[in-house]
């Protein structure tokens, strides 16, 4: 196999717990966003523009959509005879097999793939993220620095810090201090989860930290303080664009409005750039058709949809129906759902294939509504709401409603 110079490592086997029945079956890299694209679809994206050709897929949890969905690479010119894109799920060794224990055990149980490759750097990426990266620019600050490993960090508010890893640096960017989701943090400079690690360096501390009975193995919470702690060069890449992380039920939805804002074109995040597009699996649904008496405003409606209703500050996914009479305002609507007659949905996410059926009512306008009694209504994958049913704001739908 030829040699490369850096092998990512892709980490797509989250839960995503926080998004409660939008995860129940898919893993949160499979999530839909923006209408048209899965969450993944912004790490691979990435990769294939900035030139970086093997990714390692490390799958997990519900990963049999995830798997169909990435193939053999093809959307993002990753199916390589040498390289591409790669899916790693857990499997059984001639010594026994286990699932992965932390991110850091997910990469040390795939050494062997890595090896294959003979990489002097891999890049460690997260699979839930919303961005635009050029990992090259990353990599060249790290050879420049001569780092052992960079991390890539953005400033967020103060008031929100404690979610993620937090890095104290020098002037010059060397890294003094990191703490994960401190409660009393020292600096809003986070963690964004995306790691360029020299590969000799990172293979003996993921050695050490197998043999480590009390690590959580953990990239954030164990084998960057033990770099610290032993002295080795650790540097801070500093982003400037746009990055959300999508890990909430809230943060979605923010981050498919923030792509309504300006008409897709939100600080780096521009969708219809093209010298550096958002590659994606095709379909081939037909184009959408929006009847006469539709009315659609500051939307995003995808292929396969049929409009007939009001569409106002929505993101629709493909093959969408809202029949006559329905609305449907500030609200996310999934691959495949039906909205009918006389139906509202407002401030909610309507996940794939449910339906809503006529004269029913989802969610609510917040205004004038104190925050703790307020929050978006989510229905579940298949669900069915019956015909005039009234879920509140924080309503979630699991199952049939009639």
């Amino acid at each position: 196999m030829r040699k490369k110079e850096c092998v990512a490592m892709l980490l797509a086997g989250g839960q995503g717990s926080r998004l409660y029945v939008l995860t129940a079956n898919v893993a949160k890299p499979a999530v839909p966003y923006g209408g048209k694209y899965r969450i993944i679809d912004f790490p691979l994206s990435n990769c294939a523009n900035s030139k970086i050709d093997t990714v390692g897929i490390l799958t997990q949890y519900q990963p049999h959509e995830l798997n169909a969905y990435i193939g053999s690479g093809l959307p993002w010119d990753l199916d390589r005879l040498e390289g591409g894109a790669r899916v790693l799920p857990p499997f059984v060794k001639k010594q026994g097999g286990e699932w992965y224990k932390g991110t850091a055990n997910a990469v040390f149980q795939n050494i062997e793939f890595i090896e294959t490759y003979d990489p002097d750097l891999v890049l460690v990426l997260s699979g839930d993220h919303i961005y635009k990266m050029n990992y090259a620019k990353m990599i060249n600050y790290h050879k420049s620095n001569a780092a052992d490993c960079t991390i890539a960090v953005i400033e967020v508010p103060p008031d929100d810090a404690s979610r993620f890893g937090i890095l104290s640096t020098r002037t010059d960017g060397c890294i003094v201090g990191f703490e994960e989701k401190p409660r009393e943090p020292k600096s809003n400079l986070a963690s964004m989860g995306v790691y360029v690690f020299n590969w000799k360096k990172l293979k003996s501390y993921l050695l050490d930290d197998d043999q480590n009975p009390n690590s959580s193995n953990d990239f954030g919470a164990d084998i960057i303080p033990a770099m610290l702690a032993a002295g080795e060069s650790l540097y801070a890449y500093r982003f400037k664009g746009y990055w959300k992380d999508v890990g909430t039920i809230d943060s979605l939805w923010e981050a498919n409005m923030d792509l309504l804002a300006s008409g897709g074109d939100i600080s780096d995040l521009n969708i219809f750039d093209p010298t550096w597009r958002i590659y994606s699996r095709p379909n081939s649904a037909p184009p959408h058709f929006v009847g006469a008496e539709a009315q659609i405003s500051h939307a995003v409606v995808s292929e396969g949809c049929e409009v007939y209703g009001s569409v106002e500050n929505s993101v629709l996914f493909t093959d969408v129906k809202v029949a006559p009479g329905a609305r449907v305002k500030y609200s996310i609507v999934m691959p495949g759902a039906i909205i009918e007659e006389d139906a509202v949905v407002e401030y909610a996410i309507v996940a794939e294939d449910a339906v809503i059926e006529r004269g029913a009512k989802i969610g609510g306008d917040p205004s004038g509504v104190p925050p703790e009694e307020w929050g978006l209504a989510i229905v579940a994958s298949s669900v069915t709401i019956g015909p005039g049913v009234v879920l509140g704001p924080r309503a979630m739908a699991r199952c049939d409603i009639r």
